[in-house]
Parts: C-alpha cells; structure tokens; sequence
C-alpha cells in the first residue's frame, strides 16, 4: 500500500502537471456534464483541480443515455452550455458520431464492474457463479437495474444469457434517472444491478460484490470536449488531471480501475 507521503506527492506532481498546461491564462468556468458512474471520483478530485489552476468547474449530472429530462444527450439536444462530456464510452463515440464531441478529444479514463446491492442487513445471496446469480434472481420478489450502460447489458443480454429473460419480465424493472442503489434502500428492491461505482455512495446498501466473471461487463467511461465548448483548452486541462497518475488512487477507492494514457484496448 502506497504512504500518505507517496499518495500525497503523486497528487502534487499531477496538480504541477495540470498548471503547466493551463500557464498563466485567465481562470476560466468549465462547464461539465457527467454521468453517474464517475461521480464519486470526481467529486473529491475536482476541488483540488479548481485550487491548483483558479478554475471554476460547474457540473451537471445525468445518465449517458435514455430520454429522461438530465440525460446528457437530451440536455446537449436543448442547448445547455457543456465544454466537457464524461460519460460511458460508446454513448459519447455516439455523440461525437453526431457532431457534439470534438474529433480527437476523447480521452477513455476508467473500466467499471457491475456490482450487485441489497439493503443494509439483508441477507447476501450466492453470487460467486452465473449459476448462482440465476438462482438470486429466481428467488428474489423485486429487481431493479438502471436505464444507462449496466441496465442494458442486465435487461438485454444477461436475463437472456441465464435463460430467464421470460421470468425477470414480471419482477426486473428499469429505474430512470434515480441511483439504484436508493431504490435498495428504500426497500424497493430485493436486489440492485449498477456499477459498482454507483453504488458505493449510496446510504443503506450493502454491496454484496461484482458480478462472477462469465457474466460480467465492464463499462469504460470516457471524455470529451463538447463542440459547443467555449473553454476547451481549461476543459482539456480537466480531462488531463483526470486521467493523470495523480487521480489513480480516487479512482481505484471508487470502485474503478484507472486505464493508463491509451491502454483501454
């Protein structure tokens, strides 16, 4: 495990990095759309962004896809100020396909398992083999997954993977907008499917682990300047620090693994 001090220094030297790129241009609003499952890292990253370079970063938050009002395509489609997108990586490739990323902009910063949650004190269900997990979701009364990436993959090729799709009809449900994980907690939903990342800051979960191997899907979350951006070069400089060595451990405490400057094939 790496020391407070070593933690610390990589940090300082990712900070160093971002002032150089930003050098001595006037402090800037950047204005950001994310989606959920970053948001835990970004959070605590981001403040320390704005302290090294004097930049004000102000964040919108919404599901990569989906029609609801705050998912990120629906806000760009009625005009909303966006220099940075951070969002699953096929779902801003689809953006920059039609226009709204700048080419060559996109930068991929982190693979995320789906996890499974139940509520705080409930028992935790077998999940260590695709047998098992068909066998939790047979016996649960109540299912609840999300209408971004994690959601289509459980709803649309997993239920049909496990030979259950018939059976989930009547007891899965898609959750807009809303993080799973409080649909859990409130007791909604015996069990809950979301990225990992999503469901660690969620209050009165227990996160039973990720999904076994043979029927994981890892979600890769991606950034971009948005073409309508009117700070992309203090946007570009975000997107540096996040993806530098500095913001690592933030993202491994999340429940996310870093991917290394143009290591996500």
């Amino acid at each position: 495990m790496k020391s407070t001090s070593a933690t610390f220094r990589n940090l300082a030297l990712g900070l160093l990095g971002v002032l150089w790129l930003t050098g001595a241009s006037d402090a800037a609003e950047v204005r950001v759309m994310i989606s959920g499952g970053l948001t835990a890292a970004y959070q605590a990253l981001v403040p320390e962004f704005e302290k090294a370079t004097g930049h004000k970063v102000l964040t919108a938050f919404g599901p990569s896809m989906g029609t609801t009002t705050n998912a990120i395509p629906v806000r760009l489609e009625r005009g909303e100020p966006a220099d940075v997108l951070i969002m699953v990586g096929y779902a801003l490739t689809d953006l920059a396909g039609k226009g709204k990323v700048v080419a060559g902009s996109q930068v991929d910063l982190t693979r995320s398992p789906i996890g499974i949650a139940v509520k705080s004190g409930a028992p935790k269900p077998d999940i260590s083999s695709a047998e098992a997990v068909k066998r939790a979701l047979l016996a649960a009364k109540t299912i609840a997954y999300s209408d971004s990436a994690s959601g289509v993959y459980v709803s649309t090729e997993m239920f049909d993977k496990l030979g259950i799709a018939d059976v989930m009809k009547d007891k899965a449900r898609k959750i807009p907008a809303t993080p799973v994980g409080e649909i859990v907690a409130h007791g909604e939903a015996e069990l809950g499917f979301q990225q990992i990342s999503e469901l660690k800051p969620v209050q009165g979960i227990d996160i039973v682990g990720p999904l076994p191997n043979e029927l994981q899907k890892i979600t890769i979350f991606s950034a971009g300047i948005a073409t309508v951006s009117k700070e992309p070069d203090a946007g570009r400089a975000l997107i540096k620090f996040l993806a530098s060595p500095a913001a690592r451990d933030t993202i491994i405490a999340s429940g996310m693994e870093p991917i290394p400057a143009g290591g996500a094939n």
